[in-house]
Formats: structure tokens, C-alpha cells, sequence
């Protein structure tokens, strides 16, 4: 792997332009390829990271250099949101004619977008890069990985696999590429400005840096899912789908629950289900003991994240036992929210923040503070028999994705029982400064030209258009 030996500006800028200059020497290559070539990249993207054994080694590398989550729940989480994606993109058209409409006229041809700059955080240092290649080289695109510094390994490891496959079915390994280590801030933002899209997932920081590099950018938000328990939910299936959210990977997903709004009339009820699943309720001396070693100087500290919930309290020196068990994730009871508040933000830990809430009504009126603290646009979970209650949600929240009845982290990227498209990176609309509001596929990754032609004419008369709305305000 190649390596800037200095790290003056103008060294930089001139090490990342050859790079993307060679990148864009095999992006003209691979855009000769037909369809069923495409596809078969795709696909050697795909067996690079599901092969189980290249899989395992992708995972422990994660782990070691990271320090973020657990092996298996890694393993898992590379398999499904992999396969996941290929399931999406097998069959769909993602180069040349793409649709004809004859009643509009209108051909629309898939075009590369070019070279992708993909920022890639440490949460997920497989899973989330290969989730944007495959996007990215579906749609005919060369692109550049810019891993955190901590997920370099990973992504290294990630691209020797690809190229690996690569050289058997004869695509040139530039079309994949990463930025040269030691990663660098200036190293990633010099590739921002070199690219022709930047897609960013990660801290919000790299998100802004994105935003205004100059160059069009795709950017996610900030997680702090909420989860709503009304009075008609199943208690028991809820707490359980929580713990298996809020304890995967050691919740390390943007998508894990940080908050559970509990109404007041199953409120014990829905804590002693929680308890049942390993949740543990910190009193109040261990709670503040918490809250300082995780929040120094108003900032989440990282000696915390994505560890498990036993380590946690070992560290904070607090009493890990529970019945002679160890716990599988911790609660702090809640009212406020904001900094003063710091357990109603995100935290990146097996955490469970808990409000009580007096009736569904109080319930929304928590969730809306919780966002407008953190994690507006992102998503929400409800637990509940009335299904009328998610439109309600969607209708006054500023939330993208409202999970109903499943469990959170695995749900909102895409799932095998529901229909949204399998993704690592979810846009959370203008309510968290983003450009789009539904899950990162392979469409951002492509120009539509459209053809034109002329249809027969359909020009409306304007006294019709207008009839009912003079008639009713001009009394016409």
C-alpha cells in the first residue's frame, strides 16, 4: 500500500490527484463494461467480504484495531448487510436505458457519477465500505476509500480481498482504491475536493467537512433513536426486540436505541421485562459515578464505546452482579434533556436512557425534546397494537423512519421482513442537515440523463383550473 511521505499541503494534494487520476484511468475502462461485467463485480465485492473465512479475519481485525464491538455480532453484521444489498441490486438496471415512458416521452440512461470519495467511520470498518463500493461500482464508479485512522487495517484487509477477486474476473484493482496510510484530515479532505462525489458516513464533523468541500456530497446525520412502549404493546416481545437492538455489536449502530419512552400505565410492567432480558437499573449514585467517566468536559469519551455492558460497570466501579449474572446492557432513569442532561444524547454504548411518560400525547412530547437535543431526522421505534400510531408519529415528528414493532438497529438499515433498502449510511432530511431523507442506495450513485421527445400536447384551460377557486374566495 502506497504511503505520503510528507505531509506538506502541496505533497498532499499532489499524492491524493494521482490517485484519483489513476482511478479515473480504470473508471474509463470499467465504463465499456456491459451489464452482466458490472454485475459480476458486484458480486466479487461481495464473496470478498461474505467468505466466511475472509469474513472472520475482517471482523477480529475490526475488533483489535478498533476496540469497537464484538467479533460474532461483526461477522454477522458483514454477512447479512452484504447479502442484504445484493439482494437489492440483483436484476435492477444500473447502466444505460434504465426506464422508457412513453406517455411522457421520456428515456432515462444511467450515467456514472465518476470518482466517489467515501468517508468510512470506525463503527463499521468493513461493513460500511463495502456496503459504497458495491453501490458505487454498480453504478459504473471508481471510488476511494478514506477510512477512519482507527478502521485503516480493516479496510486494507478489505481491499486486498477485493483486489484478489478482482484479478480473477479481469477488473482493474484502481477501481477500487483507499487513502494512503497514515490516514490523514488533510489527506481526506484533498480527496473530497478531487472527487466528483463524496459520500460520508460517520462523526459529524467529517460530515460538515464534506458538505462544504466543494464538491456535491451525500452526508448522514446524528443517531439517538428513541423507542416509544405504549400500553397495548406486547411488553415482553418489545423489551426482548430492545435488548437484541441495544446490545448487538455493543451498540455501536447509529441506529441502536439510546432512549425508550415508557407510558406510565405499563411503565413497571416494561421494566421488569427489561430486567428479564439482562437490563440492569443503575441507581442514582451509580448513575452520576457513570455520567462522569462518560461525558469529561461535556464530551462523550470513548473509553466507553462499544464496549459491553459488564466492562462498563468494571471500569466505572460499579456492582456488576445480578443475581450471580452479568448484565447484557444498563439503564439510567431520565427527565431532562439537553447537555445538562447528557444520558438523553447519543452514547454509543449498551446503555438504555428510560422516561416515563403519562400518556402516548406526554410520550411524543419526550421524543420531540430528546431531537431537538440530538438526532433529529434520523428514525423512531414504537412498540404498540395500534398501528395508527406510527402515521401519527410520522406526521409530528422530525424523523425519516418511524420502526414499528421490530427491533431498531437491524430494522432501519434494511431488513429481511421489511422493505427498506439494506444500508449503512441514513439520510435524516433537512432536520438533520442533510440533502435526503431515505437510506443511502445505489441511485445516489448515478447521473439520469433523460431523452425527451415530444408527446401530444396537454395544456389545461385556465378558467377550469382556476373555476373552483374563484368561485369560492372571489365569488366568480
Amino acid at each position: 500500500m502506497d504511503t505520503i511521505h510528507s505531509s506538506s499541503p502541496e505533497h498532499v494534494t499532489q499524492a491524493i490527484r494521482q490517485l484519483v487520476e489513476r482511478a479515473r484511468t480504470a473508471q474509463r475502462r470499467f465504463s465499456t463494461f456491459d451489464q452482466q461485467r458490472i454485475d459480476e463485480a458486484v458480486l466479487a465485492v461481495g464473496w470478498a467480504i461474505m467468505e466466511p473465512e475472509r469474513n472472520r479475519r475482517l471482523a477480529e481485525q475490526a475488533v483489535s484495531d478498533t476496540g469497537l464491538g464484538n467479533v460474532p455480532d461483526k461477522i454477522r453484521k458483514n454477512h447479512r448487510k452484504t447479502l442484504g444489498l445484493l439482494r437489492d441490486l440483483e436484476g435492477a438496471k444500473s447502466i444505460g436505458v434504465i426506464h422508457r415512458d412513453t406517455n411522457k416521452g421520456i428515456t432515462e440512461i444511467a450515467r456514472p457519477a465518476g470518482v466517489v470519495a467515501a468517508i468510512t467511520p470506525s463503527t463499521n470498518p468493513g461493513a460500511t465500505p463495502a456496503n459504497k463500493i458495491i453501490n458505487a461500482i454498480k453504478c459504473g464508479n471508481a471510488i476511494i476509500v478514506a477510512p477512519s485512522p482507527k478502521g485503516a487495517g480493516t479496510s486494507r484487509l478489505l481491499l486486498e480481498f477485493i483486489h484478489a477477486e478482482f484479478d480473477l474476473i479481469d477488473v482493474p484493482r484502481d477501481l477500487v482504491q483507499m487513502l494512503p496510510e497514515p490516514i490523514s484530515k488533510a489527506a481526506t479532505a484533498a480527496l473530497m475536493q478531487e472527487a466528483d462525489l463524496v459520500v460520508a458516513t460517520g462523526s459529524q464533523a467529517n460530515v460538515r467537512m464534506a458538505h462544504t468541500s466543494g464538491t456535491p456530497a451525500f452526508g448522514v446525520g446524528a443517531g439517538n433513536v428513541t423507542v416509544v412502549v405504549d400500553e397495548s404493546a406486547d411488553l415482553q416481545t418489545a423489551a426482548s426486540l430492545i435488548r437484541q437492538s441495544k446490545t448487538f455489536d455493543n451498540a455501536t449502530s447509529c441506529s441502536s436505541e439510546n432512549s425508550v419512552i415508557i407510558e406510565a400505565s405499563v411503565y413497571d410492567a416494561m421494566l421488569a421485562a427489561l430486567s428479564d432480558e439482562g437490563g440492569v437499573m443503575l441507581d442514582a449514585n451509580s448513575k452520576c459515578r457513570l455520567q462522569d467517566l462518560m461525558w469529561k468536559d461535556g464530551k462523550l469519551s470513548a473509553t466507553f464505546s462499544g464496549k459491553d455492558a459488564a466492562q462498563i460497570m468494571q471500569t466505572a466501579n460499579i456492582d456488576n452482579t445480578q443475581n450471580g449474572t452479568e448484565p447484557r446492557f444498563l439503564m439510567v432513569q431520565e427527565e431532562g434533556f439537553g447537555q445538562g442532561h447528557p444520558f438523553s444524547g447519543e452514547k454509543l454504548a449498551p446503555v438504555l436512557t428510560v422516561y416515563k411518560a403519562d400518556d402516548f400525547e406526554h410520550a411524543k412530547r419526550i421524543a420531540e425534546a430528546i431531537y431537538g437535543y440530538m438526532g433529529a431526522g434520523h428514525s423512531i421505534g414504537l412498540h404498540t397494537s395500534r398501528p395508527e400510531r406510527a402515521q401519527d408519529l410520522g406526521l409530528t415528528l422530525p424523523v425519516s423512519r418511524v420502526i414499528v414493532n421490530q427491533a431498531h438497529c437491524f430494522a432501519t438499515g434494511g431488513n429481511f421482513d421489511n422493505g427498506l433498502p439494506f444500508s449503512l449510511s441514513m439520510g435524516c432530511g433537512t432536520w438533520g442537515g442533510n440533502s435526503f431523507s431515505d437510506n443511502m442506495n445505489y441511485r445516489h450513485y448515478m447521473n439520469i440523463t433523460r431523452v425527451v421527445q415530444t408527446i401530444t400536447a396537454q395544456e389545461p384551460q385556465a378558467e377550469t383550473m382556476f373555476s373552483h377557486y374563484l368561485e369560492k374566495f372571489h365569488h366568480v
